[in-house]
């Protein structure tokens, strides 16, 4: 999740743990708390694709926070002699919490790193949601600015953790509904996809974009929660993995096919070959490529691994909400192509 979200979060946290002993610097605390794990994006692993893989690692794995947050409470009971086990219970939290919103976005978070580098995700929110941010940062507003009792300030910001709650598991039956409506349609055209994977369209969980992996072949599927399944629109492109084929013993490109769980597809401009991960973005405007090749007398050689920079582009924003509501919006690159002309 983005920062402002994890940061509201974390104070929404640390208040419910400490606001009624600490007040407002309860928010305060769980505000930093919530920011502190993705730090890690400041340190520099080595090179763009570890930059990329090693991020969401060690600092958002539930068993390196469960060992640093013991420091932390610590340094809350000595600056407000606040019960260690209410601390460290704060603390523990504002971390956790951190790493499961994460979870909760198609990227991947080492949840259990270092027994497993595995990288959990259960997509139900997009990187950027304002329904279930925007209600964490009213809740933040008003314990920093309303003159009000803690405990009426404490109830009404546990009652925001129960909306936003409630929202997530709104969020996870939409997915299970739009998996089935999404299968469905392609097995309706003959299409059993390796590889499955569905995450929210843009600042919303009512339009849903999945990606299918069949052999060569990858499917960008779009889907509205209002969709049936003769609604559903499926593109198909070829993956390119033969421009890979030189160049797959590196570790480098292992480390990037096995990071997108095998949702990979290859690209070729002016004779530079790039891996993008189908996961994040859509066809043609992927948000991470690595320059993964090069042609040299008719063969692909290794590259420079330098990202490929995707700036987002926000002018076909509005296509996706009236896809919401009207099936035949074609989000295909023609289609937004020519909606923008």
């Amino acid at each position: 999740m983005d920062s402002i979200t994890q940061a509201a979060l974390g104070a929404a946290v640390g208040y419910a743990v400490l606001g009624r002993k600490l007040g407002r610097k309860a928010a305060l605390y769980g505000a930093a708390l919530g920011t502190i794990p993705d730090l890690d994006v400041f340190v520099d692993f080595g090179g763009p694709v570890e930059n990329m893989t090693y991020h969401r690692g060690a600092s958002h794995s539930f068993l390196v926070q469960l060992l640093v947050a013991p420091l932390f409470a610590w340094l809350l009971v000595r600056w407000h002699r606040a019960g260690f086990w209410r601390a460290f219970t704060a603390v523990y939290l504002c971390f956790v919490t951190h790493s499961l919103a994460d979870t909760f976005t198609v990227y991947g978070t080492q949840l259990l790193w270092p027994i497993s580098d595995f990288p959990f995700s259960y997509s139900i929110l997009f990187i950027v949601d304002p329904a279930y941010t925007l209600p964490l940062i009213a809740a933040f507003i008003a314990i920093m600015v309303m003159r009000q009792s803690r405990q009426r300030a404490w109830w009404a910001n546990n009652a925001v953790l129960v909306l936003t709650s409630l929202y997530l598991l709104w969020s996870g039956f939409a997915k299970s509904q739009v998996d089935d409506r999404v299968l469905a349609a392609l097995g309706a055209q003959g299409i059993s996809p390796d590889t499955y994977e569905s995450s929210p369209g843009p600042l919303n969980t009512l339009i849903w974009r999945a990606v299918a992996i069949d052999g060569d072949q990858y499917y960008e599927v779009f889907t509205s929660v209002f969709d049936e399944i003769q609604d559903v629109t499926v593109h198909g492109y070829p993956r390119n993995t033969a421009l890979l084929d030189t160049l797959e013993d590196d570790a480098r490109v292992e480390r990037l096919r096995w990071f997108t769980k095998g949702q990979y597809g290859a690209w070729e401009r002016e004779g530079q070959v790039y891996l993008a991960d189908l996961r994040m973005g859509v066809h043609g405007e992927y948000v991470f490529n690595f320059n993964v090749g090069r042609r040299v007398d008719g063969e692909v050689e290794l590259g420079s691994f330098e990202q490929y920079e995707t700036p987002p582009r926000t002018d076909g924003l509005g296509l996706f909400f009236e896809r919401i509501w009207d099936p035949s919006v074609d989000l295909s690159p023609a289609g937004r192509s020519a909606a923008l002309r």
